[in-house]
């Protein structure tokens, strides 16, 4: 993170809390299940990675700066430009209303930043990745930071210990059971192994999404089709 957007320093922050989202715990209210089944917006992913970021890195309302500086903005750019950094896009009569981007490796995605220009987008955003990342097989949603917009939509606060936990286990291979030797991200790296740090295919688990939805008989209307996943297990 940063202090501001022309800040040349970045210090690293590791929460002793840390916000989650269970993707089998993802609250998709009676409204948000309608706004999706409406089809009000277009989804895409990675359609416009740099836009995304840059209205992140935006000021928001009495909000002067951002954490999101210049430095940082181009690192992610080189993860995106490496296939380990993604963005959701929701769009409005052709206009980029909101959106979410992060960075995947392994089954693990890093929910980094949201913005939304218009009630809902957001939202949409998040559903849509909650139901790829499903797709996908990742295993782990690191929101990092509680928000009451979060919390609203199922996240919740685990224990540092219970994050590396759950980290180790989702970068685990196939098989792998059991809690992360160690109590830092040196343990967590010996458990796991080869093939850590392997980008999350994210775009390659939308187009199978829309391919299931299309399969459904959802193809007019996506959305239908991420609300009726949401919903069954929400």
């Amino acid at each position: 993170m940063a202090d501001a957007r022309d800040d040349p320093d970045i210090f690293w922050v590791e929460p002793r809390k840390r916000a989650i989202l269970p993707l089998d715990g993802f609250h998709c209210s009676r409204s948000l299940a309608r706004t999706l089944r409406r089809g009000r917006f277009t989804v895409t992913c990675d359609a416009t990675f740099e836009q995304v970021l840059a209205e992140c890195a935006g000021p928001r309302g009495e909000a002067r700066d951002t954490w999101i500086s210049h430095r940082i903005e181009q690192s992610y750019l080189a993860m995106h430009d490496e296939g380990q950094a993604h963005s959701i896009e929701c769009w409005h009569d052709g206009e980029l209303v909101g959106g979410l981007y992060g960075v995947g490796f392994d089954r693990v995605f890093c929910g980094e930043s949201m913005f939304s220009r218009v009630p809902d987008a957001s939202k949409v955003a998040l559903a849509w990745l909650v139901a790829v990342l499903r797709r996908a097989g990742a295993r782990l949603l690191d929101c990092q930071f509680m928000t009451p917009h979060l919390a609203s939509m199922g996240a919740v606060e685990i224990s540092q210990k219970r994050y590396l936990d759950l980290l180790a286990e989702a970068q685990a291979k196939p098989g792998y059971c059991g809690e992360a030797a160690g109590e830092g991200l040196a343990g967590v790296g010996d458990v796991v192994g080869e093939g850590v740090g392997a980008g999350l295919a994210l775009p390659d688990g939308f187009a199978a999404l829309l391919g299931d939805a299309k399969a459904a008989g959802s193809s007019s209307s996506p959305g239908n089709f991420i609300a009726q996943s949401l919903t069954q297990t929400s």
